[in-house]
């Protein structure tokens, strides 16, 4: 139930019982009015009026905007009409208006409709009207126009705050359900798709041969379920799916993974952020450990492709050099200005000069899947490698990175 519908139907009750206190109060003073029949006519009108519309308070889309002014102009009417059915005597020495403390109820339907900002506007006019009555700025009459105007903006204030809490509680409790649906998902996953994906990689491994790939790809796949599951990444605007793997046409390097076209991806004009933790995640595997931020690291959606494609180049290097046994590491650091992606391993190390001689003899996976794709996106790529002790690729991209040629084909390593 809504936490506003309590205060509707408690405001429904306030004007019936205010109604009914208005009209004894008419009965008592009736032979005190000067004109005790146009009270009577106002009343009356006031009664029928409450007849017809007593439900309208009952719900808020029952109680229109335009119900309320009209309520509140019966209410301020009354008040103005005050003047020609009581005498000046009556008036000063304090009497109550005709519609009395009903009109306070036209008031707090603003408060609950609209909040603190519609309660003050209506208990203005609702002042303004009270001191036209009077006269004069009484005392009695500034204290109860500070009164009503007081407590409508105040109620109006809770209603607002009200309204924010229930907001909040409805979407926590979504979250909620969406997180026992993950981790129901997550059991059933783990007690079928990850232990036959674990086992294939344990059986491939021991057979050997086209079965030890198998088990290494079902190996990959296994870390990559398992990274999902755990960590619930926001599917990004350019998946992993967008690489596809390029054979290497010379028998050299391995060809840089380029980006395919993706459905409903956005173009190369970089539109879109998207997360760069989301694509390079998929790279992890039994040999490549992925460590992120818990915070999402976002880049323009064609600058994440190509930083990831160069990611991809580099890991393609190490398996090339350091062997299907090497061990690789990606480190992923968000910069104040900048993206900053390691990539290690721990191979026998590139020796000094080689990627100058490797460039020169038209080998340019180096040149043109990693350093290329950095220099377009203004950023840069450093490499540190000790003989024996493995190689470390550093890739900086600049957030707010476009690459300036657009979407990059496959190129050769």
């Amino acid at each position: 139930m809504s936490v506003e519908l309590p205060l509707w139907r408690a405001i429904t009750g306030y004007r019936i019982l205010t109604l009914l206190y208005t009209l004894c109060v008419f009965a008592l003073s009736y032979r005190k009015y000067e004109h005790p029949l146009g009270a009577a006519a106002y009343l009356a009108a006031l009664t029928g009026w409450m007849v017809l519309t007593w439900r309208r308070t009952s719900s808020p889309e029952r109680c229109t905007r335009g119900f309320l002014i009209a309520d509140l102009g019966i209410a301020v009417g009354g008040i103005l009409l005050t003047v020609l059915v009581e005498s000046q005597a009556r008036i000063m020495d304090g009497a109550p208006t005709l519609p009395s403390i009903w009109t306070a109820g036209a008031v707090l339907g603003f408060a609950i409709k609209g909040g603190w900002r519609w309660a003050a506007a209506a208990s203005s006019v609702v002042a303004v009207a009270n001191l036209v009555e009077r006269g004069e700025p009484a005392r009695d009459t500034i204290r109860n126009v500070v009164l009503v105007w007081v407590a409508s903006v105040a109620i109006g204030y809770v209603v607002e705050v009200a309204r924010a809490s229930e907001r909040t509680l409805a979407r926590a409790l979504q979250i909620e359900a969406a997180t026992r649906e993950r981790e129901r998902l997550a059991r059933d996953i783990h007690d079928s798709v990850l232990q036959v994906l674990a086992m294939v990689q344990r059986r491939g491994a021991a057979i050997g041969g086209e079965a030890a790939e198998l088990g290494r790809m079902a190996g990959e796949q296994e870390v990559a379920l398992r990274t999902l599951v755990a960590g619930g990444l926001v599917r990004p605007a350019v998946g992993a799916a967008a690489y596809a793997s390029a054979a290497p046409p010379d028998g050299g390097h391995p060809a840089g993974r380029a980006v395919a076209p993706v459905a409903g991806a956005p173009g190369p004009d970089g539109g879109g952020a998207c997360d760069v933790r989301a694509l390079l995640a998929p790279f992890a595997g039994a040999g490549v450990t992925f460590s992120e931020p818990g915070a999402p690291v976002e880049l323009p959606a064609a600058a994440a492709a190509e930083l990831a494609a160069a990611v991809s180049a580099a890991l393609d290097n190490v398996r090339v050099h350091a062997g299907a046994a090497a061990q690789a590491w990606i480190l992923v650091e968000d910069e104040p200005h900048a993206v900053i992606v390691t990539v290690r391993d721990d191979g026998p190390g590139i020796p000094e000069g080689r990627l100058a001689d490797a460039e020169r003899e038209g080998r340019l996976g180096v040149a043109l899947s990693i350093r290329g794709r950095l220099r377009e996106l203004g950023g840069s790529a450093a490499w540190v490698s000790v003989p024996g002790q493995g190689t470390e690729v550093e890739l900086t991209v600049p957030k707010g990175a476009v690459p300036k040629g657009g979407r990059r084909g496959k190129e050769r390593a």
